[in-house]
């Protein structure tokens, strides 16, 4: 009878051990520092009470009032609006809202903050005014002059943009 009590304990204390082991090991592992990529949070949408305008006045000329011989100005609304604003900046070094742009796939425009956090972009609904030469660009989308129709961004190809 020996015999078969010493083979109990051995088994047992064999077994307690792989048990304890297998108990440590979800703790030793959230403890690990793996190699974990950051996700960038998720975007958001500055639409609501606050618009994203083009205050710099080398790239926005004042309209002329009367009729004078002065420069055409073309209206710029909506998608074609979104589209001016990610061409004046998809190349910029700065950050925030005056540094690059980027064209998502659903056909917005976004930029990223200092902490990686996509904002959308919504032109100003006054619209932005553009010389009429620099404007004939963007006259196939819709916006140009406040025309409702048009193109939409949605099938605009781009450099590759960080993911949302």
């Amino acid at each position: 009878m020996n015999a078969i009590y010493r083979e109990r304990k051995t088994a047992s204390r064999l077994l307690a051990v792989l048990l304890s082991a297998l108990l440590m090991v979800p703790l030793l592992s959230s403890c690990g520092g793996g190699t974990r990529t950051a996700t960038p949070p998720p975007p958001v949408d500055d639409s609501i009470g606050r618009t994203v305008s083009n205050n710099n006045p080398a790239t926005q000329p004042e309209a002329k009032k009367g009729l004078g011989t002065g420069q055409k100005v073309a209206l710029l609304a909506g998608a074609a609006a979104l589209y001016y604003l990610y061409n004046q900046h998809k190349n910029s070094q700065a950050e925030g809202a005056q540094g690059k742009y980027y064209l998502s796939k659903n056909g917005r425009v976004y930029y990223r903050d200092a902490k990686g956090q996509a904002h959308w972009v919504t032109p100003p609904p006054e619209g932005i005014q553009v010389p009429e030469s620099e404007a004939q660009k963007y006259r196939d989308f819709q916006g140009y002059n406040n025309r409702p129709t048009g193109r939409d961004l949605t099938n605009l190809t781009s450099s590759p943009a960080p993911a949302l």
